[in-house]
């Protein structure tokens, strides 16, 4: 079982610490405390809290903006079968799918709750800025 401490769980989510530990103190997001002394999280609770917190509207028509290639997140979902696996992760307020043996998924440990890194290399990156 992943746990996060709650500075890491903002992060992940791209929210403040201070939201994340409202949340805890509210009940929306389960807490309990570590062998150290620290408020945590579990990684699968955070994990299922970013998925409806993706279940958002979108934030409206595009600013100007450019993505990195490098996204932290916490995997989601992962659908194994004999030869393939689908991870899916929440990177802040960005669902990313990735389509990778089962092997390496096995190898990594990928489960929900697990905090991971999506690097993307494409050779077609779209970028977008506000109509004028």
């Amino acid at each position: 079982m992943t746990h996060l401490r709650l500075a890491e769980a903002a992060r992940l989510l791209a929210v403040s610490d201070d939201t994340v530990r409202r949340w805890t103190e509210s009940g929306k997001l389960p807490s309990s405390i570590d062998d150290s002394g620290r408020r945590v999280v579990d990684g699968a609770d955070l994990a299922e809290l970013a998925m409806s917190l993706a279940d958002a509207p979108p934030p409206g028509p595009i600013g100007a903006a450019s993505a990195r290639n490098r996204f932290v997140g916490i995997v989601t979902r992962v659908v194994r079968d004999t030869v393939m696996a689908q991870v899916e992760l929440q990177c802040g307020p960005y669902r990313v799918v990735s389509l990778m043996s089962r092997e390496a998924a096995d190898e990594l440990g990928l489960e929900p709750g697990v905090v991971a890194v999506a690097s993307i290399k494409s050779t077609n990156v779209v970028i977008e800025t506000e109509a004028p």
